[in-house]
């Protein structure tokens, strides 16, 4: 069935908003141009979300993301063009279900039936992958969020933008902080979802441990859907690891978790995709203490003006605080990476349209070739290398790590890199 979400009011009532606007620009929607404006038009954004099945979860944080955008954009009085042109978003959006063959055929709805003028991504690696190709046969331009793998982005592809660090970066910096916490461990377990995103993030970190002088004593994957992760668990624990490190998505990362606690594996440091930065994973109680993850964004990560001066790239958009303040009254709990991912996303579209001028496909193409530039979720530029178009360039990864604090309560605290840390890590219990 359908399920639109659309975030535009009447013509007449966007126009008074534009009007009291006027020339003036704001962090989320910067002016672009003097006099009247040439008039107020809609930016239909299509997407798909995961409303249901096994990617209901980081996807709905996505989307709340995307959400809170547009909604600022239109409170700011839209994207206002060189031309004075106002252009109001009307986000489009169908349950995938979480199956790569609905994304396929909805994304070609979006396209050739609701007339969408840009598009966003869907949630997971392997439903982007999906989404990309029909992007890119229809010539209309996609920015990713909620999509790592590497393959998806080294295809050629001429319209498809990746938001997110690749995935073959997301656990190489586990293993320096590893390495840096405890240069004893000689001995560790890669265990992995067999899906493409998760594959491609241990077929990166297998060779750089085995470089940092590791022995690999077990790489295996399991399959998608996995809940009694038993059997699983007595290979590793046959396999003597001091360190784990792998996973896979939210579901399985998070049961993973819990049953390495409930039948006491003794590795002394364990590092899981996805599931650890969603403030959900702490329903898993005491077995959370210790685990660490590779994280996207964290609010306690401060990014602004200052560090894109010094990084010598513009700052557009709001500050760290100004987004999560926002998304906390308007949601009620506080962001996680999948969520500033869906605002990014929409943000750096946004961008790109202003430096546009309009909402041409070639146009936009160019500026988002040309951008360079520091956010709240950090620093955003695409490749420019023929094979790897558009895949992320500059964003880098974070870590953090659950631990139980003085007033006896879990949270989450940046632990890797050095200069962006909030507490040392500390040992698995």
């Amino acid at each position: 069935m359908k399920s639109t979400r659309v975030l535009a009011a009447s013509i007449a009532a966007l126009a008074l908003v534009a009007a009291a606007c006027g020339g003036s620009g704001s962090s989320a929607a910067p002016g672009g141009g003097s006099g009247a404006p040439a008039g107020v038009k809609t930016l239909k954004v299509g997407f798909t979300a995961s409303n249901t099945g096994t990617q209901q979860l980081p996807s709905q944080k996505q989307v709340e993301g995307i959400e809170l955008w547009a909604e600022d954009v239109t409170k700011a009085g839209g994207i206002r063009l060189k031309d004075g042109t106002v252009l109001m978003p009307e986000l489009v959006s169908y349950d995938d279900e979480s199956k790569a063959d609905r994304v396929q055929s909805l994304y070609t709805k979006l396209i050739n039936d609701d007339g969408v003028d840009v598009l966003l991504s869907p949630y997971s690696s392997g439903l982007v992958k999906a989404a990309a190709v029909v992007s890119e046969q229809n010539d209309t331009v996609m920015v990713t969020a909620g999509g790592a793998d590497d393959a998806t982005m080294e295809q050629g592809f001429t319209s498809v933008y990746q938001v997110y660090t690749p995935a073959s970066k997301y656990l190489t910096g586990a293993i320096d902080l590893m390495l840096a916490q405890d240069p004893t461990i000689k001995r560790i377990a890669i265990v992995n979802e067999k899906d493409a995103f998760s594959t491609a993030v241990v077929n990166a970190a297998k060779p750089y441990a085995e470089s940092k002088g590791l022995e690999v004593v077990l790489a295996e994957g399991y399959d998608s859907g996995t809940t009694d992760f038993s059997p699983f668990i007595e290979k590793i624990r046959a396999a003597a690891p001091e360190a784990i490190i792998g996973g896979g998505h939210f579901q399985d990362g998070q049961t993973f978790a819990k049953q390495l606690a409930e039948k006491q594996v003794p590795a002394r440091f364990v590092a899981l995709l996805v599931a650890p930065p969603e403030p959900t994973f702490a329903q898993i109680g005491d077995a959370a203490i210790g685990i660490v993850g590779p994280s996207q964004w964290e609010p306690s990560v401060k990014f602004s003006d200052q560090t894109a001066a010094a990084s010598g790239v513009p700052y557009f958009g709001p500050s760290v605080d100004a987004f999560t303040q926002a998304y906390t009254a308007k949601f009620g709990s506080a962001p996680s990476y999948h969520s500033a991912g869906g605002y990014a996303a929409g943000l750096i579209l946004q961008k790109a349209i202003e430096e546009a001028g309009s909402t041409d496909p070639a146009a936009i193409r160019k500026a988002l070739d040309a951008m360079d530039l520091e956010t709240f979720f950090g620093r955003v530029r695409f490749s420019a290398d023929a094979k790897s178009h558009g895949k992320q360039a500059a964003h880098e990864m974070v870590y953090i790590q659950w631990q139980k604090g003085a007033d006896g309560k879990l949270a989450t605290v940046v632990v890797w890199p050095p200069a962006a840390k909030s507490a040392d890590v500390q040992p698995r219990p």
